[in-house]
């Protein structure tokens, strides 16, 4: 049996075995995206070449037998610089967006699609977990926001944009006045220490997900009560006390000491904070020269002087967000900059090096014309924007926030979880469009009963073409096309459901980008899923209660 060597350590596979195999056997995992075991290697996609004896030449390490004696280089810079090239090259024509438009213009990156999804199907406690992820304050945001995730949604396009901000809304709402409501998991006492200077949004943002991690925090403000000029700046008809009061008493539940009535600089010394604690985070909004000499910080143009990736100061342990990092109007971005704060003085905590929050990877599929949207769009309700019966001061009933989620188009992509190809390029940091080439036109095949099928998401790698021959199909599929335009399709143009009688589930299942997925995985496409609600004229808004907020109690 061959003995070879993988990255300097040694293995005896089985006489035929490939290079692959060899690695599994080590558990080395070297990327693949059309293998699958069991089923003959393609050598199509590239991205598991791996340098045998020193050569130059890469070679494929699922297609390439194990010999005796190899000496196999999986790890070098060169090797992963050919995967990475590999797979910007497949990155460069794939069709289709990873994460919602929606999300990816989010200050806060939340999984917009996901709490949508599940308003509309009644699952509102789950929506509530999936919003508090990114937003503590979705109630305060849900009146107060500019609606800027609203500009990315692509149902704009056709009719008007899904009402995210007041679905954002009804879920905050929802909680506020839920028997039992949501309270996030925290993690053990850490022992470690953090001082917030400033009770606005960044700061109880950035202690909100603190807590979470287990470190104590102690909040410290000028003003009387906490919120910031979210109380101090926005009026009462834009956003009702009672509202911000029960949204940043969720915050302080989880443990915060509230120091209010003192102004550092003044009635606190910064060093004996440094002292005191073992990080601290400036949250006090926009800085004057005189305000951040006072806390012995220095200032950049209107904001203090801090690693815009970091958010840390030159003082170690000092860290910044808000509008004292980058003056703001938005209270979105202030809570999007407290929870970055806090992922960074997380990881300085724990003596890991500080890299922040990162931004989801997606590819973007871009806009589409008429025709492909009507194709996009096929299967969705067709009215318009949903206004509240109640008018803007009471908000979404169930049934209409029900209703306006269900004309969300769901642009993310139903495999976002376990595409492969978007594994690999998060791996090896493949950007998306460094070899982007002209759009292919959007398709997407819906007869199928199991399955939905995006032809441009398809890399032809061939793996669904085998099964389909290995499972005995009547047709099948096969290649068409030539050269760049090939796609896999079914024999004499049938529909698809003709060439996958018996394998539709196995081909979804190792498709490597989402190309074929199951139904199951597309509730948007498949409206069969979601039993539609029926909005009557009258009696579905609950009377107001009489405070402004908006909010039943």
């Amino acid at each position: 049996m061959p003995k070879l060597t993988i990255d300097g350590r040694e293995v005896e596979v089985e006489v035929g075995a490939t290079i692959l195999d060899a690695a599994h056997k080590l558990g080395i995992e070297i990327p693949t995206l059309c293998f699958r075991q069991n089923y003959r290697p393609q050598a199509s996609c590239m991205v598991c070449v791996v340098r045998v004896n020193g050569s130059d030449t890469l070679v494929p390490s699922c297609a390439t037998r194990a010999e005796d004696g190899m000496e196999v280089e999986s790890e070098t810079e060169q090797v992963k610089a050919a995967r990475r090239t590999a797979l910007e090259l497949l990155l460069g024509d794939h069709l289709g967006d990873c994460v919602g438009p929606c999300q990816t213009v989010c200050p806060a990156h939340m999984d917009i699609p996901t709490m949508i999804r599940l308003i509309a199907e009644g699952r509102t406690e789950e929506a509530v977990a999936t919003v508090k992820q990114r937003i503590p304050i979705p109630a305060v945001l849900g009146r107060i926001c500019p609606e800027l995730c609203e500009k990315g949604c692509r149902r704009g396009d056709l009719d008007n944009p899904v009402a995210i901000r007041l679905l954002k809304r009804y879920v905050g709402d929802y909680d506020i006045v839920a028997e039992k409501p949501y309270v996030p998991e925290c993690q053990p006492l850490t022992g470690k220490k953090v001082a917030i200077i400033g009770a606005g949004p960044a700061g109880l943002a950035a202690a909100y997900y603190l807590l979470q991690a287990g470190h104590a925090c102690t909040v410290f403000d000028d003003r009387e009560q906490p919120g910031g000029m979210l109380r101090y700046g926005v009026p009462e008809e834009a956003l009702p006390r009672k509202v911000l009061d029960a949204e940043i008493h969720s915050i302080v539940r989880l443990g915060v000491e509230l120091r209010p009535g003192t102004r550092v600089g003044r009635d606190i010394d910064m060093e004996d904070l440094s002292c005191e604690f073992d990080a601290v985070l400036v949250a006090a909004g926009e800085m004057s020269e005189e305000t951040s000499g006072g806390l012995g910080l220095l200032m950049a143009g209107k904001s203090l002087q801090a690693d815009r990736r970091t958010q840390m100061t030159a003082t170690p342990g000092v860290f910044v967000a808000g509008s004292a990092l980058s003056p703001s109007r938005h209270a979105v971005r202030a809570v999007s900059s407290g929870r970055a704060a806090a992922c960074a003085i997380g990881q300085y905590l724990a003596g890991e090096p500080i890299s922040g929050t990162e931004r989801p990877y997606t590819v973007r599929m871009g806009r589409l014309n008429e025709e492909e949207m009507a194709t996009f769009s096929a299967g969705t309700p067709a009215y318009d924007r949903l206004v509240p019966a109640g008018g803007e001061e009471i908000g979404f009933s169930d049934e209409e926030a029900r209703a306006e989620a269900q004309r969300c188009l769901h642009c993310e992509c139903p495999g976002l979880h376990d595409c492969k190809l978007r594994k690999w390029a998060m791996l090896y940091q493949a950007s998306p469009t460094r070899y982007r080439g002209e759009r292919r036109t959007f398709q997407r095949e819906i007869t199928h009963p199991e399955l939905i099928y995006e032809p441009g998401k398809c890399i032809a790698c061939g793996l669904c073409v085998q099964i389909a021959e290995s499972a005995g199909e009547r047709l099948g599929l096969s290649f068409v096309g030539r050269g760049f335009e090939v796609v896999v399709g079914v024999p004499f143009d049938e529909p698809l459901a003709a060439g996958l009688e018996k394998a539709a589930r196995e081909c979804a299942e190792a498709c490597p980008t989402a190309a074929l997925t199951l139904r199951a995985a597309n509730a948007d496409q498949d409206t069969d899923e979601i039993e539609p609600v029926q909005l009557e004229q009258s009696g579905t808004v609950e009377e107001p209660t009489g405070d402004g907020s908006g909010v039943n109690r």
